[in-house]
């Protein structure tokens, strides 16, 4: 991948969202301002978020858009939110808000260790202890390698 998938300015320790929509258009402007995506992809994460939940468990929710918007992507990237209470997604606690949108499956590699992060609460807590954005990204970019 010849760009990084996460930058720091994509990461924000402390999201204003309360609700889960809130979360998903939070996540997705992130990735528009990145130049990631066009606005038109926001709304298709919105229309994936109602065909089915994005909340992957462990106060983890990813919202990304449906197969059809992939032509609003313009380089794959993450953006990664974190909540101080907990967002109420579908009936489930979310205090991460990944949003993903992946060029010819770039995001895959990256979304599996996601999953592994996510599967472990120790590295879940630091994630949730973690001061600020910076130390955020610095977490991130060594668990994940982005």
């Amino acid at each position: 991948m010849a760009e990084r998938i996460l930058d720091d300015v994509n990461v924000v320790a402390a999201g204003s969202a309360t609700t889960r929509f809130d979360a998903i258009r939070e996540a997705g402007a992130l990735l528009v301002r990145a130049g990631a995506v066009r606005e038109d992809y926001v709304e298709s994460m919105f229309e994936r978020e109602a065909g089915v939940s994005t909340y992957m468990g462990n106060f983890l929710a990813i919202p990304h858009g449906t197969n059809d918007a992939k032509e609003s992507i313009i380089r794959s990237a993450l953006s990664f939110v974190r909540y101080a209470d907990p967002i109420d997604w579908g009936g489930n606690p979310v205090r991460f808000a990944i949003g993903i949108a992946g060029v010819n499956n770039e995001h895959l590699e990256i979304l599996s260790r996601i999953a592994v992060v996510f599967s472990d609460e120790g590295e879940v807590q630091k994630l949730i202890d973690a001061g600020t954005a910076e130390d955020l990204f610095v977490l991130l970019e060594d668990v994940l390698g982005v």
